[in-house]
C-alpha cells in the first residue's frame, strides 16, 4: 500500500494482466523506477523530488507483493511475464529513451527487460541486484520459500504486523543500514497480510524465480549497446561487489560507482548520491 506523497499524482493504467497503479512527477525525460519483492514505489521516496526538477519521473507499483490491486488470475507473472509487463506498462505511456533504474530483484527484471524488449530503453541503471546465479539470493531463498504457497505465506506474515520484526533480519533490517520508517514499512508488508489475491501473486513470482533467467540474460547483456551505470553498495554480501565488477566488464558501456556507508536499499541509505549519480548520468546522450 503506497502511502508517499513525494512522489507525486497517483494514476493507474489498464493492462492485459491486471491494473497497474503508478505515481509520476515532473517533467522531461523519463526515468522508470523497478523495484523489488515486498516493496512498492514508495521506495524511491526520497530521489524522486530531485530528479523530478528535470526529469519526469515514472514509479510504478509492481505486483511484487505489496502492490494495491491484484492482477487477473491468469496474468503471467513468470520473470519473462513480469518482464512484459513492465515492456507493457511503458508501451502504455508510450516512453521512449527511457533510463530504466532497478533495484534488487528488480534489476533482475530490468536485466530481463533490456535483452528481451530492449527497444524504449535508453540507459540502465543497476542499483545493488540479482544477477548471474544469485537469483534469488541464497538467504532470501529459504527465507521467501515457504511464501509460494499463499495459504502458508498468510501465517509466515502475520508477525511482520510488528515494525521490531519487519525492521529486523527476518524483514527488511540487513536491506537498510541507517534506519527505517515505521509507516513505510507497514505500507510494504499489509497488502500481503490482508489480501489474499496479492499472496497469490506474490507466490507466482516466487515460485517462477530461478537463476537459469538472470544467467541467460547475462549472456546477452553485451548485447545491450547503450549507456549503463552501476550504483553499488559492497558492505552486504546479498549482491556482491564482484557482480557489479562483473557487470561493467559485461556492457559495452558501463561504469561502476562505490557508495559506502549502505546496504542494499542505497535509495534509503544514501538518497542525495544515488540522485546526484542517476541525473548526471540521464544526461548522457542516447543514439537515437
Amino acid at each position: 500500500m503506497s502511502i508517499s506523497s513525494a512522489l507525486g499524482e497517483r494514476k493507474e493504467v489498464e493492462l492485459a494482466q491486471g491494473t497497474i497503479a503508478y505515481r509520476e512527477r515532473g517533467s522531461g525525460e523519463p526515468i522508470v523506477f523497478i523495484h523489488g519483492l515486498l516493496v512498492n514505489g514508495d521506495l524511491w521516496r526520497k530521489v524522486v523530488p530531485e530528479l523530478s526538477k528535470d526529469y519526469r519521473c515514472i514509479v510504478p507499483d509492481l505486483p511484487l507483493g505489496s502492490h494495491e490491486r491484484a492482477m487477473n488470475e491468469d496474468a503471467d507473472l513468470s520473470p519473462y511475464g513480469v518482464a512484459k509487463l513492465i515492456d507493457d506498462f511503458m508501451a502504455a505511456l508510450d516512453l521512449r529513451h527511457v533510463t530504466l533504474v532497478g533495484n534488487d530483484t528488480g534489476g533482475a527484471f530490468c536485466q530481463i527487460v533490456i535483452t528481451r524488449h530492449p527497444e524504449r530503453i535508453g540507459r540502465l541503471v543497476l542499483t545493488p541486484c540479482d544477477a548471474y546465479e544469485n537469483f534469488p539470493p541464497r538467504f532470501f531463498k529459504w527465507l521467501l520459500a515457504p511464501a509460494k504457497s499463499p495459504a502458508v505465506g498468510r501465517a509466515m506474515f502475520q508477525p511482520m504486523r510488528l515494525a521490531a520484526l519487519r525492521h529486523s533480519p527476518m524483514g527488511f533490517g540487513w536491506l537498510v543500514k541507517n534506519g527505517l520508517d515505521a509507516e513505510i514499512t507497514d505500507g510494504w508488508m499489509r497488502p500481503a497480510l490482508t489480501d489474499g489475491g496479492i499472496r497469490r501473486d506474490l507466490a507466482k513470482v516466487l515460485r517462477g524465480i530461478h537463476p537459469r533467467y538472470t544467467l541467460e540474460a547475462a549472456e546477452r547483456l553485451g548485447a545491450f549497446d547503450r549507456p549503463v551505470l552501476l550504483v553499488w553498495a559492497p558492505e552486504k554480501d546479498f549482491f556482491p561487489w564482484e557482480h557489479a565488477q562483473r557487470l561493467s566488464q559485461t556492457f559495452p558501456d558501463a561504469r561502476v560507482e562505490r557508495v559506502d556507508d549502505s546496504y542494499t536499499f542505497v535509495m534509503e541509505d544514501q538518497p542525495e548520491r544515488l540522485s546526484r549519480l542517476i541525473s548526471e548520468f540521464a544526461r548522457k546522450p542516447v543514439a537515437a
